[in-house]
This record gives structure tokens, sequence and C-alpha cells, in this order.
């Protein structure tokens, strides 16, 4: 059977990202924009690992963290509190584009996705299959493989397209079968850049399998592009704040009112969708109230209509910002020559994917992943190595390589730090 996916049609974009008076004013609201506290001046293109935070979000965090007084209980402390951790859901349900469902939060997003992998495991009808895909961060990659071995299922991976950097829903419906209990998609992989098709992948699995739980891996995504949780036709979907401009702090997942209800842990007395075992953290969701004030503020410069508008409009606007920047990384300048023309360097992915979001990957022939990103923070460039090992190694292998290294950019970053790390690059690669 072959399933041809809808091609997600991405917004129309200028080549020229923002304007630099709101660039200016977007940086002038993150700490450490060009300066790390411990090394000094720096450009930092390591946004895959945990974004910059926003001012806002941790002075609002620290003067929620300050509070004492728990919720529920009769004082007006106590109703401020929890005003302010559902003010916080309610963010996120829009941030989600969520409709029916709830919302919970978890230790990270890795627990979050482990929990629903499991829940939907031990849910099911018996028997059948677990399928995941190669493509996967090992937070689901792994979390399938170990239930399918709990629940005595077998465990099926679906390969990747190695020159696109992408899977797409005909190599789904290639591995799915009728008895395929549950799925695992990542929205945009955190190595090759590359985001999938969700919905398109979720009709193909629902196609041969209408039962399936599918839960979704948006970590990567989240701070690069919209979220639309009501139109995917899946029953999870997992984000991390750190990513998304906030501190450390929980990872948070939607669940589909189908997935909110089967048997899980809980307090016995709570209701059947309830997943929080003790109380919330109310500075985390006052952190999540702000990060969704700023796309709103965002947004705002490019729509007047409701909040979840703005959200969507921010959201393209970032993309087209991190269209041009990936362009430049990938073919340089007139002056300057990109990835793409330095010697010996092998693109991850397609140069003029329309699918790439904020991550450019590369190997360099004959040089190791950890040293190039050791002799760029030589130069003030903070990148990251991607390794065979427990993170990366899945996805490493079918590409034939032991390491990439990754530059991970970001909406406020810009074409001169881009520029910056190319004229870096070109003079590391030119002395051998």
């Amino acid at each position: 059977m072959t399933i041809t996916p809808e091609r997600v049609v991405r917004p129309e974009t200028q080549s020229d990202g923002f304007s630099s008076e709101l660039l200016s004013a977007i940086r002038e609201r993150f700490h450490h924009v060009d300066q790390c506290p411990y090394t000094g001046k720096r450009v930092f293109f390591e946004n895959a690992g945990g974004s910059l935070t926003l001012k806002a979000v941790v002075q609002r965090a620290a003067e929620v963290a300050a509070v004492p007084d728990n919720a529920h209980r009769d004082n007006d402390a106590s109703r401020a509190i929890e005003q302010v951790v559902d003010d916080g859901r309610n963010a996120l349900r829009e941030f989600f584009g969520a409709g029916e469902g709830v919302i919970i939060s978890g230790e990270t997003g890795s627990e979050c996705l482990f929990r629903l992998i499991r829940a939907a495991a031990t849910a099911a009808v018996e028997g059948g299959s677990i399928v995941a895909c190669e493509l996967e961060h090992p937070s689901s990659f792994d979390g399938t493989a170990q239930w399918a071995r709990r629940t005595h299922r077998e465990w099926l991976t679906v390969p990747f397209d190695t020159t696109s950097g992408r899977v797409t829903a005909e190599h789904y419906a290639q591995v799915v079968r009728p008895d395929t209990r549950v799925a695992t998609i990542l929205h945009t992989s955190p190595v090759t850049g590359m985001a999938q098709d969700v919905a398109a992948i979720a009709r193909a699995i629902r196609h041969i399998a209408p039962q399936c739980y599918i839960i979704v891996d948006g970590i990567q995504h989240a701070p690069h592009g919209d979220i639309d949780v009501a139109n995917y036709g899946v029953d999870g979907y997992v984000v991390s704040m750190y990513k998304t401009f906030c501190q450390f702090n929980n990872g948070y997942a939607w669940l589909s009112p189908r997935l909110s209800c089967v048997d899980h842990d809980r307090l016995l007395g709570k209701p059947d969708d309830a997943w929080e075992l003790g109380s919330r953290d109310p500075a985390a969701f006052a952190a999540v109230s702000e990060m969704v004030a700023y796309l709103a503020w965002l947004g705002g410069h490019f729509s007047a209509a409701s909040r979840r508008e703005r959200l969507l409009a921010a959201a393209h606007a970032m993309h087209a910002q991190e269209v041009a920047l990936t362009t430049r990384l990938i073919h340089g300048s007139e002056t300057q020559a990109g990835l793409a023309r330095l010697p010996g360097v092998r693109l991850i992915g397609e140069a003029d994917s329309p699918w790439r979001e904020g991550v450019v990957s590369f190997a360099v022939e004959g040089r190791d992943a950890v040293e190039i990103v050791a002799r760029l923070g030589e130069h003030g460039i903070r990148v990251h190595a991607r390794k065979d090992d427990t993170f990366s190694g899945n996805i490493l292998r079918p590409l034939g390589l032991p390491s990439v290294t990754r530059v991970s950019l970001a909406h406020y970053n810009t074409v001169d730090e881009v520029d910056a790390c190319l004229k870096a690059l070109g003079s590391i690669l030119n002395d051998q």
C-alpha cells in the first residue's frame, strides 16, 4: 500500500528575516545573548541543547518561588498561587493548540515521554507490536523498546531517509501493522534538524491500525514552529521548556481524552484523567506564562488577533528568521563561503530542504567533530558534537558517521553571528 503524505504548506517568508529594530528588541529580552558569564563574549549556537532564557521568565519565576504558601488553603496567597498554576496551564493549552484533553507536567520532557509510552503500552489490547522510528531521540526510541519487551510485544522500527534526514508517512506505512498498539513520532530531529509531517504520518498509522496510541516528541520542534495538537490526530504531545526560552524546569505533555483516562498512577480520589502526583511548582507555571506572553508580544508585530493567532504568527515569523540564518550558514555570501562550499564538509540532510528547523549538522572528512567543536570554542563559537552514543547512535549509524558537528540556531541569532562562525570554521579547516 502506498500512502502519499500531504505536504505541510510552509508560510511565505522574507529571505531577510526580522528587521534590525525588531531583532534588537528581541535580543534585549534574553539573558546572556552574546556573553557567557564564565567565558566572556561568545556566539551561542547551541540552542538545541537548551535555549537562551527570557529575562521575564527568570524574574517572575523567582518572585513566585519566594512565596511560601501552598495551594488549596484558605488565604489570599494560596489562592494567588492557584491562579498562577491555572494561568500557566491555560497558556500551555493555547501553546499546544489544544481543545479537548489534559495538560500535565512532569520531571522532564523525557520523563513525560516514558510515562505516556508506559501508560499506552499497558492500556492497549494485549499482543501485537510497538513502532518507533530510527530518527527518534532515546526518550521515545528506548522507551518503546523497553515497553515492548515488558509487555511481550514485537518492537518494530521505521528507517529514515538518510539523504533527506526525514521520515515520511510512506515509511511508516511499510512498517505499521493492523496489530500495532503504540507508535511514536519525532516532530523535529535535533540531529538532522528536519521536521516530519506529523498529521500525515498519524493518518497513515490510523489507516492501518485505527486504535493505535500515537505519541509525539515535540521537544525540538517547540521553539521553531507552531503546534496544533487538535488537528494532528495523535494521543500525546510532549515539550520541554528549557528548549523554549525558559530555565531548566518541568516537561509538559498534552494527552487526548482517550489516553488521559487509561489506567495510570494516580491518587484514587482524583478524577480518571488526573496524572499529576503531588503539588505543582507554581514558579514553573509562572515561567510558562511569561514564555507564552513573549511569543504573543512577538506575534503581535504580525497579527492583532487572538492570543492563539499571535502565537501562530510568532511561530511563522521565527521560522522565517531561522530560514534566513540557515540559508546564510549553508550557502554563505559573496564574501564568505558557506558550509556547502567549504572543503571536505558533508551536510546532513538536503541543503535547501523546506523542512529544516534551526539545526545544521555536518561532518568534516578526516576530522572528528569533537575537535571541530573545541576549535570553534577557541574562536568564541559555541556549538556541539553529536556522537555515536546513547543519545545519537541510532541516527548516526545509518548515516555511516561516528560524529557530526551541530550548529543550532534560534530566532534571536544574527547574520553577523553566522558569518563569524563560517569565518572561524574556514580558518580551522585551512589549518591542518
